[in-house]
């Protein structure tokens, strides 16, 4: 895919959706860093409905920390890889205590120290929290970088850097949520929804297939 038709394609998902977020809850950066470690191979749904119980009686590191990893566990057990996940975000309540006087930190080297936050996570709080230009590529934005040709890449860190490099300045801050989006409920990796995608006239998507799916 070619800048004229990059340009074309991001124009169309901000015509869309022009002041996009993540569709995960939270009040605070502490609250959206708990949540997308919790959102690991999880939807964003039943993130959100175990963290309204949780945040109505802990929303801070002390609070959590303080439920310790069982206490935790109550809330959170709903979601996939719970066990983990509590162990997790009990060591990095205490990280936050201990290292940085109960603040989100906001780079990410001291993100990625946490339990439990990768590249990914620190990518999302970056952007969603602090505005940074950075590129969570998660499984849908892999997708749509390979499908449509916009970016394509063999792996997650590929398609980042790719990503990175073609997005001017005018689209990177909500390039992220656009794309998460579109591949959540247009773009999807089983029927796609051609017919109603708004880039189709821009994606690079080929073969009989795409005509099909288009008509329908």
């Amino acid at each position: 895919m070619n800048a004229a038709k990059r340009y074309q394609f991001l124009s169309k998902l901000r015509d869309e959706n022009p002041s996009p977020t993540t569709e995960l809850k939270f009040e605070s950066t502490f609250e959206l860093l708990i949540s997308v470690i919790l959102s690991a191979q999880a939807t964003d749904v039943s993130v959100n409905k175990a963290t309204e119980k949780l945040y109505a009686v802990a929303n801070t590191p002390a609070a959590i920390a303080e439920l310790g990893v069982s206490g935790l566990k109550s809330y959170i057990k709903t979601i996939g890889l719970f066990n983990s996940k509590a162990a997790n975000i009990i060591k990095t309540c205490h990280s936050l205590l201990e290292i940085h006087g109960g603040e989100v930190p906001r780079t990410r080297e001291a993100l990625q120290a946490l339990a439990g936050v990768g590249r990914k996570t620190a990518n999302v709080v970056l952007n969603t929290a602090f505005g940074e230009p950075t590129m969570a590529v998660d499984t849908h934005i892999f997708r749509i970088s390979n499908r449509t040709r916009f970016a394509p890449g063999k792996n997650v860190l590929q398609v980042e850097q790719k990503l990175l490099k073609v997005i001017t300045d005018e689209f990177i801050t909500d390039a992220h949520h656009w794309l998460i989006l579109h591949g959540r409920y247009i773009c999807t990796a089983r029927n796609p929804k051609c017919g109603a995608c708004v880039v189709f006239d821009e994606c690079e998507f080929r073969g009989k297939e795409r005509q099909l799916l288009k008509q329908e």
